[in-house]
Parts: C-alpha cells; sequence; structure tokens
C-alpha cells in the first residue's frame, strides 16, 4: 500500500489508477491524483506529532487557499477549520486545535487523520489496519466513515488482519498469502472458512 501512495518504490509492475500511470509517484502526486490514505503507523507516517492538531488537518493543503496565501499562513483560517472538524469529528478535548497532535490519545489521532483524508474529497482511500490498538468506541467511529465514504460512490481500499472487519465492511475480498492473490469472494457471500483456506494459502477449489 505505501507504493500507492508514494512511501515506498517498486522495482517491477505497474499501476493504473483512473487510467493515469501512478507507476512510483511520490506522495504529492499521490494526493493530487485523487488518494488520501489512513496508514498503518499513524504516528510514524499519519501525523507530524510535534505540529498542532490544527497544523495536521491541513498537511497536504497548507500552501493552498484560504489556509495561505503569498506564502503566509491564515492562522484565523487555519484555526477556524480545525474547530469545525474538532466538533464535527468529536475529536477530544474540544479545545485541541493548537495543542501538539502527540498530546492526543490514539483513538484522537486516529480521529484527526479520517477528518483530514475524508474531507480531501479524494477518489480513493486507502485504509490500512485503521482500527489497530483503538478502543470499541473509536473501531465504530473508524468503521462508519469508511462505509459513508463507500456511500458517496468513493473507492476504498481496506486492508486489514481483522477477519470480522474485512466480513463486514467490505463488498469484494481479496486474499493475499506470500504476496500473491490466493482468492476473491463477493463481499455477501464471505465466510470464515474460505477466507481462513485462502489465508492459508489454499485454493477456493480445495
Amino acid at each position: 500500500m505505501e507504493i500507492l501512495t508514494g512511501l515506498k518504490k517498486a522495482e517491477s509492475g505497474s499501476v493504473t489508477i483512473l487510467g493515469k500511470d501512478a507507476f512510483n509517484v511520490m506522495p504529492r502526486q499521490s494526493f493530487d491524483m485523487g488518494i488520501t490514505s489512513i496508514p498503518e503507523d499513524r504516528q510514524k507516517h499519519g501525523l507530524v506529532l510535534d505540529f498542532s492538531v490544527a497544523e495536521n488537518l491541513i498537511l497536504q493543503n497548507f500552501e493552498n487557499e484560504p489556509f495561505s496565501k503569498n506564502g503566509i499562513l491564515n492562522e484565523k483560517n487555519i484555526e477556524s477549520h480545525a474547530n469545525k472538524l474538532i466538533e464535527k469529528f468529536d475529536i477530544r478535548p474540544k479545545d485541541s486545535a493548537k495543542k501538539a497532535a502527540k498530546t492526543l490519545s490514539g483513538g484522537n489521532q486516529q480521529k484527526v487523520i479520517i477528518a483530514r483524508e475524508v474531507t480531501n474529497d479524494s477518489d480513493l482511500l486507502i485504509a490500512v489496519n485503521p482500527t489497530r490498538g483503538l478502543d470499541v468506541g473509536a473501531i465504530e467511529f473508524v468503521h462508519r466513515y469508511l462505509v459513508e465514504q463507500r456511500n458517496k460512490n468513493k473507492a476504498v481500499l481496506l486492508v486489514s488482519f481483522e477477519l470480522d472487519e474485512i466480513m463486514n465492511l467490505s463488498d469484494r475480498i481479496e486474499v493475499i498469502f506470500g504476496g500473491q492473490i490466493t482468492g476473491e469472494v463477493m463481499g455477501e457471500d464471505a465466510d470464515e472458512k474460505e477466507l481462513g483456506l485462502l489465508m492459508a494459502g489454499g485454493k477456493k477449489d480445495e
């Protein structure tokens, strides 16, 4: 998934998104092509921990209006934008706009990432183990927004080791074993036995 978002380089193969060549693009190019992501490691790849919540919420857009003009940041607009998202996505504490992202709990850090990525109105949202280490309430929050994106006819690529999560959220499931796709199952037809077989490297007809 890091290849799709420009964090790693591939040695071979091809990547095409919406008819455009996306092979070994840079992170900014990936974003400009309409790809956003909820990375597996939220603290390493999703946030700048020493930046404020408000700054993290505009990481891809800090050069654009209304957040800056002629290279000068508009602090008022940045804080106003942050407060709206803090309210909408229930990021706590409510006065966290100017607080460093590292001071938030894991669940609220994840909410900051989700708020930023889903409001960018991308064509493809990549979510890698988005509920790892979260409590039940935060997990339900993440699931709700993934489904909301799907219902807006956005493509959502969910990568997860949680079988229940995959079965409950997916329209189509691709199982990978040893770097190869071992099978495809439609979400409504999925069952644990079949998916378990595919996850172990078996084939659907075995």
